[in-house]
């Protein structure tokens, strides 16, 4: 039996950039599943196209569980300066859209305890920018 996003896992592997951004959105829903994850964190700090970072960051924020938004916030803390631009830039973009509903306050602070140091420290940057852009609830 296959899964839906084993195909996607084909395409991330891909020499065309367009074909790694389209794995990235259609693997994003599918970031829990481990296989998945891990082609994703790739996909975040793909180093042949700055646009697979954009697009992958902007369907896992949008996606927004603690899985995917996990996966964003660890990529986040291992980014060089220039992927870390585009980091921010995907998830700007999913937050800038109406439809883009996650509680984002909800998954960082979830995320502030997880046992990776790395996650944590992403968790904090992403609350800190959504607080500071009013995503977020001020903090009581």
């Amino acid at each position: 039996m296959t899964h839906g996003w084993e195909a996607a896992l084909a395409e991330a592997a891909s020499p065309s950039w367009a074909r790694r951004a389209r794995a990235g959105r259609a693997l994003a829903p599918f970031a829990g599943v481990p296989e998945a994850a891990s082609t994703l964190a790739r996909l975040l700090l793909d180093t042949g196209d700055t646009a697979v970072t954009r697009r992958t960051a902007e369907a896992l924020t949008r996606v927004g569980t603690p899985a995917a938004v996990r996966l964003v916030v660890r990529a986040l803390a291992g980014a060089d300066d220039g992927q870390a631009d585009w980091l921010w830039t995907g998830i700007r973009d999913a937050r800038a859209e109406p439809d883009g509903g996650t509680d984002l306050a909800a998954v960082c602070a979830r995320l502030a305890r997880d046992p990776d140091g790395a996650v944590r420290q992403g968790a904090a940057a992403l609350a800190a920018d959504a607080d500071r852009d009013g995503a977020l609830p001020p903090r009581t």
